[in-house]
């Protein structure tokens, strides 16, 4: 199956683990209409219902993180293969039916996307693309944070980071991880009580767009922040921040302004709490 996977990751969604090659205009040659087919049916869907935003990046998760051991007598492995949307039948249970998953609902909407696609391009658009472009799509009316913004957000917030060693051990088992670092956090990492390090080993106190070089020199302590210079949708924007603090600053003011303005309580919507640990009313 040709996925244009992601993670949103998220959280972290977020942020990208290489599941596959994803990429806008993977369709453009094979299916012209497919990214505009999505868009119009998730914003159909979303001007009547807006917690379709959240149907929607609940599927993906259950999809891409199968839990395998609440399936019971189904044996499915992990990855975003779209094997959520198939129904069960009396011989073979499936990951719909899953105690789990019993919640999961917006398979309309990439019922009806399907439905459509197979009429303009037979047999060319995969499900699991569908659910991943209807997703993307659903995050973005939703005023959400997009592939740039996020790559800015977390450079500029590990600019100024720590972590504790518990939370790299799969990074020391990198072969490619600059082996003078690596000698390095082995050493501190040796230490009681789980010592911490800064993420930015370069400018530690200073928000800038020396991690990101950092990650291009194979430096990125976290995981998720070697994964931005390995990802192809993530790459080349940490190409750009490394060469220009510049443009890195301008790209982590503009996704710090669009953060903080997300789903914002104005007016006479909420409250003022007179403490900010306890509801008023």
């Amino acid at each position: 199956m040709r996925a244009i996977t992601a993670s949103f990751f998220i959280f972290c969604f977020l942020v990208p683990s290489v599941f596959g090659k994803l990429r806008r205009g993977f369709y453009d040659s094979s299916c012209p209409l497919a990214e505009s087919t999505v868009s119009r049916v998730v914003a159909k869907h979303h001007s009547l219902n807006q917690t379709v935003t959240a149907a929607l990046l609940r599927m993906q998760f259950h999809d891409c993180f199968v839990n395998v051991r609440k399936l019971l007598l189904c044996v499915f492995v992990y990855g975003c293969d779209a094997s959520l949307l198939i129904d069960s039948t009396p011989e073979r249970p499936s990951e719909k039916s899953a105690e789990a998953n019993v919640s999961v609902r917006g398979f309309e909407i990439i019922d009806e996307v399907k439905k459509e696609l197979e009429i303009v391009c037979p047999k060319t658009v995969s499900c699991a693309d569908i659910v991943t472009l209807a997703t993307k799509d659903s995050i973005a009316l939703a005023g959400g944070l997009n592939v740039t913004n996020m790559v800015a957000l977390i450079g500029g917030g590990h600019s100024v980071g720590v972590a504790h060693c518990s939370l790299f051990q799969d990074r020391l088992k990198d072969p490619k991880m600059d082996s003078k670092l690596k000698a390095k956090l082995q050493n501190t990492c040796r230490g009681p009580n789980d010592p911490s390090v800064v993420l930015d080993q370069m400018t530690p106190l200073e928000v800038d767009n020396q991690i990101y070089k950092q990650i291009k020199s194979q430096r990125g302590i976290l995981r998720i922040d070697q994964n931005l210079g390995l990802d192809d949708s993530t790459s080349r924007i940490v190409s750009n921040f490394a060469l220009n603090e510049t443009l890195f600053g301008e790209r982590f003011a503009e996704a710090m302004q669009i953060m903080g303005e997300i789903k914002v309580l104005t007016g006479n919507s909420g409250e003022i709490r007179t403490n900010c640990i306890v509801v008023s009313h």
